[in-house]
Protein backbone atom coordinates (compact mmCIF):
# COMPACT_ATOMS: atom_id res chain seq x y z
CA UNK A 1 0.00 0.00 0.00
CA UNK A 2 1.46 3.33 -1.02
CA UNK A 3 2.05 5.52 1.52
CA UNK A 4 2.48 9.68 1.74
CA UNK A 5 6.04 10.73 1.98
CA UNK A 6 5.50 13.77 4.18
CA UNK A 7 6.48 12.18 7.91
CA UNK A 8 10.14 11.19 6.48
CA UNK A 9 11.18 13.16 2.86
CA UNK A 10 8.33 16.20 3.51
CA UNK A 11 7.22 18.37 0.59
CA UNK A 12 9.53 20.68 -0.03
CA UNK A 13 10.76 19.09 -3.15
CA UNK A 14 8.00 20.06 -6.03
CA UNK A 15 5.11 20.70 -3.52
CA UNK A 16 4.44 16.87 -2.99
CA UNK A 17 4.66 15.83 -7.06
CA UNK A 18 6.82 12.97 -6.25
CA UNK A 19 4.58 11.67 -3.81
CA UNK A 20 2.67 8.05 -4.68
CA UNK A 21 -0.63 9.30 -2.32
CA UNK A 22 -0.80 12.91 -3.04
CA UNK A 23 1.12 13.79 -6.32
CA UNK A 24 -0.83 14.26 -9.39
CA UNK A 25 1.38 11.34 -11.56
CA UNK A 26 0.33 8.94 -9.32
CA UNK A 27 -3.14 9.69 -9.35
CA UNK A 28 -3.29 11.45 -6.02
CA UNK A 29 -5.51 13.96 -4.97
CA UNK A 30 -3.56 16.38 -3.68
CA UNK A 31 -5.61 19.40 -3.77
CA UNK A 32 -7.78 17.59 -1.10
CA UNK A 33 -5.63 15.51 0.94
CA UNK A 34 -4.40 16.51 3.93
CA UNK A 35 -1.19 14.45 5.21
CA UNK A 36 -0.84 13.05 8.64
CA UNK A 37 1.69 15.71 9.34
CA UNK A 38 1.07 18.54 11.73
CA UNK A 39 4.61 20.19 12.17
CA UNK A 40 6.61 21.72 9.30
CA UNK A 41 9.32 20.54 7.81
CA UNK A 42 12.75 21.38 8.68
CA UNK A 43 15.59 20.53 6.84
CA UNK A 44 18.03 18.56 9.04
CA UNK A 45 20.64 21.41 8.72
CA UNK A 46 18.46 24.25 9.56
CA UNK A 47 18.79 26.56 12.28
CA UNK A 48 16.21 27.45 14.51
CA UNK A 49 15.97 29.51 17.94
CA UNK A 50 18.50 31.44 19.70
CA UNK A 51 21.82 31.63 19.61
CA UNK A 52 24.97 33.39 21.95
CA UNK A 53 23.54 34.89 25.11
CA UNK A 54 19.68 34.00 24.40
CA UNK A 55 19.83 36.78 21.57
CA UNK A 56 17.69 36.36 18.28
CA UNK A 57 19.08 34.52 15.41
CA UNK A 58 16.51 35.59 13.07
CA UNK A 59 17.77 39.22 12.18
CA UNK A 60 15.27 42.31 11.40
CA UNK A 61 12.78 39.78 9.88
CA UNK A 62 11.89 39.02 13.31
CA UNK A 63 11.66 42.34 14.82
CA UNK A 64 7.99 43.06 15.30
CA UNK A 65 8.03 44.39 19.20
CA UNK A 66 7.83 47.57 20.48
CA UNK A 67 8.70 47.91 24.65
CA UNK A 68 7.11 49.72 26.78
CA UNK A 69 9.88 52.13 27.14
CA UNK A 70 9.57 53.06 23.20
CA UNK A 71 8.43 56.66 22.45
CA UNK A 72 5.44 57.25 19.80
CA UNK A 73 7.52 58.25 17.40
CA UNK A 74 9.97 55.36 18.13
CA UNK A 75 11.46 53.74 14.66
CA UNK A 76 13.69 51.02 16.35
CA UNK A 77 11.50 47.83 16.23
CA UNK A 78 12.97 44.62 18.55
CA UNK A 79 12.87 40.59 18.67
CA UNK A 80 10.85 39.30 21.51
CA UNK A 81 14.28 38.56 23.07
CA UNK A 82 15.45 41.58 22.64
CA UNK A 83 12.51 42.96 24.69
CA UNK A 84 13.14 40.12 27.39
CA UNK A 85 16.78 40.96 27.60
CA UNK A 86 16.70 44.65 27.89
CA UNK A 87 13.97 44.72 30.63
CA UNK A 88 15.18 43.83 33.38
CA UNK A 89 17.92 46.79 32.29
CA UNK A 90 15.10 49.09 32.06
CA UNK A 91 13.64 48.27 35.19
CA UNK A 92 17.40 49.36 36.91
CA UNK A 93 17.33 52.70 34.67
CA UNK A 94 14.43 53.15 36.24
CA UNK A 95 15.33 52.46 39.96
CA UNK A 96 18.63 54.73 39.50
CA UNK A 97 17.19 57.40 37.77
CA UNK A 98 16.21 59.66 40.64
CA UNK A 99 19.88 59.34 41.85
CA UNK A 100 21.48 62.92 41.45
CA UNK A 101 24.57 63.38 38.58
CA UNK A 102 24.88 60.06 37.11
CA UNK A 103 25.18 59.39 33.60
CA UNK A 104 22.73 57.12 31.29
CA UNK A 105 25.77 54.55 30.11
CA UNK A 106 29.93 53.24 30.96
CA UNK A 107 31.05 52.52 28.43
CA UNK A 108 33.41 49.63 28.67
CA UNK A 109 35.81 49.02 25.99
CA UNK A 110 39.87 47.34 25.20
CA UNK A 111 42.13 50.31 24.82
CA UNK A 112 42.67 49.46 21.52
CA UNK A 113 39.12 50.71 20.40
CA UNK A 114 39.66 53.89 22.00
CA UNK A 115 39.97 55.85 18.87
CA UNK A 116 37.85 53.30 16.50
CA UNK A 117 34.88 51.61 17.31
CA UNK A 118 34.63 52.37 21.14
CA UNK A 119 34.49 56.58 19.66
CA UNK A 120 32.29 55.59 17.07
CA UNK A 121 29.53 54.20 19.59
CA UNK A 122 30.38 57.44 22.11
CA UNK A 123 29.58 59.63 19.26
CA UNK A 124 26.47 58.33 18.08
CA UNK A 125 24.79 58.32 21.53
CA UNK A 126 26.25 61.38 22.86
CA UNK A 127 24.48 62.30 19.58
CA UNK A 128 21.39 60.84 20.82
CA UNK A 129 21.13 62.99 23.30
CA UNK A 130 22.88 59.76 26.30
CA UNK A 131 25.46 60.84 28.72
CA UNK A 132 28.45 58.74 28.43
CA UNK A 133 31.25 58.34 30.99
CA UNK A 134 34.23 57.48 28.56
CA UNK A 135 37.64 57.08 29.46
CA UNK A 136 38.91 58.90 26.82
CA UNK A 137 36.96 62.17 27.67
CA UNK A 138 36.27 61.95 31.52
CA UNK A 139 39.87 60.69 32.37
CA UNK A 140 41.93 63.90 33.37
CA UNK A 141 45.65 64.51 32.88
CA UNK A 142 47.42 63.60 36.11
CA UNK A 143 44.64 61.80 37.33
CA UNK A 144 44.77 58.45 39.33
CA UNK A 145 43.03 56.14 36.72
CA UNK A 146 41.39 53.50 38.75
CA UNK A 147 39.78 55.54 40.99
CA UNK A 148 38.10 58.05 38.38
CA UNK A 149 36.85 54.76 36.62
CA UNK A 150 35.43 53.47 39.77
CA UNK A 151 34.11 57.09 40.22
CA UNK A 152 32.25 56.01 36.94
CA UNK A 153 30.96 53.01 37.59
CA UNK A 154 29.19 54.62 40.77
CA UNK A 155 27.90 57.49 38.73
CA UNK A 156 26.48 55.72 35.93
CA UNK A 157 22.80 54.49 35.41
CA UNK A 158 23.88 50.89 33.81
CA UNK A 159 27.33 49.96 31.73
CA UNK A 160 27.61 48.47 28.37
CA UNK A 161 30.27 46.58 27.01
CA UNK A 162 32.29 46.74 23.47
CA UNK A 163 32.91 43.22 22.72
CA UNK A 164 35.56 43.61 20.16
CA UNK A 165 38.38 41.19 19.10
CA UNK A 166 40.56 43.64 20.98
CA UNK A 167 38.86 43.11 24.23
CA UNK A 168 38.75 39.28 23.58
CA UNK A 169 42.34 39.52 23.33
CA UNK A 170 43.13 41.46 26.35
CA UNK A 171 40.47 40.33 28.91
CA UNK A 172 42.31 37.50 29.88
CA UNK A 173 45.45 39.34 31.22
CA UNK A 174 43.38 41.10 33.44
CA UNK A 175 43.93 44.93 32.63
CA UNK A 176 41.42 47.49 33.06
CA UNK A 177 38.53 46.38 31.26
CA UNK A 178 38.66 43.22 32.87
CA UNK A 179 38.41 45.01 36.82
CA UNK A 180 35.37 47.23 34.24
CA UNK A 181 34.18 44.32 33.60
CA UNK A 182 34.27 41.92 37.20
CA UNK A 183 32.26 45.02 38.93
CA UNK A 184 29.74 45.89 35.97
CA UNK A 185 28.54 41.76 36.23
CA UNK A 186 27.85 41.92 39.63
CA UNK A 187 24.74 44.27 38.75
CA UNK A 188 22.16 43.77 36.46
CA UNK A 189 22.92 46.37 34.75
CA UNK A 190 24.89 45.28 31.78
CA UNK A 191 24.23 45.35 27.80
CA UNK A 192 27.27 43.35 25.66
CA UNK A 193 27.59 44.98 21.73
CA UNK A 194 28.97 42.39 19.92
CA UNK A 195 30.76 44.13 17.15
CA UNK A 196 32.73 42.26 14.58
CA UNK A 197 33.05 38.78 16.65
CA UNK A 198 30.61 36.10 17.57
CA UNK A 199 28.88 35.18 20.78
CA UNK A 200 30.48 31.88 20.02
CA UNK A 201 34.16 33.45 20.00
CA UNK A 202 32.92 35.86 23.63
CA UNK A 203 31.59 32.39 24.99
CA UNK A 204 35.40 30.92 24.86
CA UNK A 205 37.09 33.69 27.05
CA UNK A 206 34.26 34.47 29.43
CA UNK A 207 31.00 32.51 29.87
CA UNK A 208 29.42 34.48 32.34
CA UNK A 209 29.43 37.77 29.94
CA UNK A 210 28.54 35.57 26.83
CA UNK A 211 25.49 34.62 29.00
CA UNK A 212 23.87 38.56 28.79
CA UNK A 213 21.74 39.02 25.64
CA UNK A 214 23.22 41.91 24.30
CA UNK A 215 23.08 43.47 20.74
CA UNK A 216 25.01 42.36 17.98
CA UNK A 217 26.13 44.92 15.00
CA UNK A 218 26.14 41.75 12.82
CA UNK A 219 22.17 41.77 13.19
CA UNK A 220 21.68 45.87 13.21
CA UNK A 221 23.97 48.85 11.91
CA UNK A 222 25.83 50.61 14.98
CA UNK A 223 23.80 53.68 14.35
CA UNK A 224 20.76 51.39 15.55
CA UNK A 225 22.32 49.50 18.47
CA UNK A 226 22.77 53.97 20.33
CA UNK A 227 19.17 54.24 19.03
CA UNK A 228 18.24 51.41 20.80
CA UNK A 229 20.72 51.98 23.74
CA UNK A 230 19.00 55.78 24.17
CA UNK A 231 15.32 55.01 24.16
CA UNK A 232 16.76 52.51 26.97
CA UNK A 233 18.67 54.98 29.37
CA UNK A 234 16.26 57.91 28.98
CA UNK A 235 13.69 58.80 30.93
Amino acid sequence: MARCTAPVRGHIRGGGADCPVCGPRYGGFRSSYTPPYTRSYIPSNSSSGTSGGGRSSGGGSRRSEKPRWSGVGSTQFYTPEEVRALTPIRETVERRAPLPDLRHIFLCHAWDDRQASAKELNDLLVGQGVSVWFSENDIGLGEPFLRAIDKGLAKSRIGIVLVTPSLLKRLPSGGVADKELSVLLQRDQLVPIIHNTTYDALREVSPMLASRNGLDTAEMSMKDVAAKLAELVTT
